[in-house]
């Protein structure tokens, strides 16, 4: 039994995790929740025992200073809870940690105890994968589920991956065998661009997560760095014609296939959190990673002699096929 000696009674909880690795391409994942921990003052009231799923070698401790004393750091777990106000309060349980590298069904049954014992409601699980989509489009974001009812409920894919998985499939199907509402949402990074950080997409999956809990999440200076990001692409690209043109081609390919979402649902749900953000007068708005095939992909990006970094020359456009999300 898992003692939570000193956290209050939560209201209609959600746990929404991410995990730094494989399944977190441009560390977008676990940027969202940490921005989450953030903005809304989260306090850590429990920690995962790092010598039971982490292999040292693999994800080092850190050394520091505090106070003239040598401490460490340990590559662990976290969880922290976080309360959202307004007409609807509610609690968010984040989870926000390193992909273990061993004993995945302890560590998803450890995480599984917690959300028994706190009542929550809803487990979401944020990841990014390397995807063929270009920098200059909304970011796609993927929600799949196993659970076909809540597929159903919720407007979210039921997921038919195959394949080589990470944690967050790993947990998701726990939560699903443990009859806990389960939920994937996957941010599609540019693959020619996937050195962290990466705001944009970041700001996609806590939009996606605002509409799925119903909550109102502030975004801080989050807007504003993926505008800088974008930009920063931009001229990055610009410098190699190569990409340039290989860009324009995933454009092309992007604009040609949601032709038909240009209008209807997409433009309403743009419009319904709008309002919703405006409402109340509120501020405006590490190694491989996971593709859609499984296999790992490592950093496109390179520092060339004169200490900038940029984009290398791309396949050829029509190589690759086109990325989708794992779970």
């Amino acid at each position: 039994m898992i003692e939570l000696e000193g956290v209050p009674e939560l209201v209609d909880p959600v746990m929404v995790a991410a995990f730094e690795g494989w399944n977190d391409a441009g560390d977008a994942a676990s940027t969202a929740v940490a921005h989450l921990n953030r903005e809304w003052k989260g306090e850590v009231f429990a920690a995962l025992d790092a010598e039971d799923y982490y292999d040292f070698q693999v994800n080092r401790p850190t050394v520091f200073m505090e106070a003239g004393v040598r401490k460490i750091t340990w590559p662990t777990t976290r969880l922290s809870v976080v309360r959202v106000g307004g007409e609807k309060p509610r609690d968010l349980v984040l989870v926000r940690g390193i992909e273990p590298s061993m004993r995945w069904r302890s560590f998803c049954n450890e995480l599984l105890g917690f959300a028994h014992e706190l009542g929550v409601e809803l487990v979401v699980v944020l990841g990014a994968l390397l995807g063929d989509t270009p920098h200059t489009r909304p970011v796609p974001i993927s929600g799949t589920t196993s659970d076909p009812d809540l597929a159903r409920r919720m407007d979210l894919e039921e997921t038919k991956y195959e394949g080589p998985t990470g944690i967050v499939g790993v947990l998701q199907e726990a939560c699903t065998h443990a009859g806990v509402p389960a939920v994937s949402l996957w941010a599609a990074v540019p693959h020619y661009v996937s050195q962290p950080p990466n705001p944009k997409a970041t700001l996609a999956l806590l939009n996606r997560l605002e509409d799925l809990i119903d909550v109102r999440i502030p975004l801080g200076e989050l807007p504003e760095d993926a505008r800088a990001w974008q930009v920063g692409v931009d001229q990055l690209a610009a410098e190699d014609s190569e990409v340039a043109e290989y860009v324009q081609s995933l454009e092309e390919a992007r604009d040609t296939a949601e032709l038909p979402e240009a209008s209807g649902e997409a433009i309403a749900r743009e419009f319904e959190r709008y309002l919703r953000r405006h409402d109340g007068g509120g501020p405006p708005a590490p190694g491989g990673h996971a593709t859609a095939d499984g296999s790992d992909s490592s950093s496109y990006l390179r520092d060339n002699p004169s200490g900038r970094t940029r984009p290398p020359k791309p396949p050829k456009p029509g190589t690759d096929d086109d990325e989708s999300s794992e779970d």
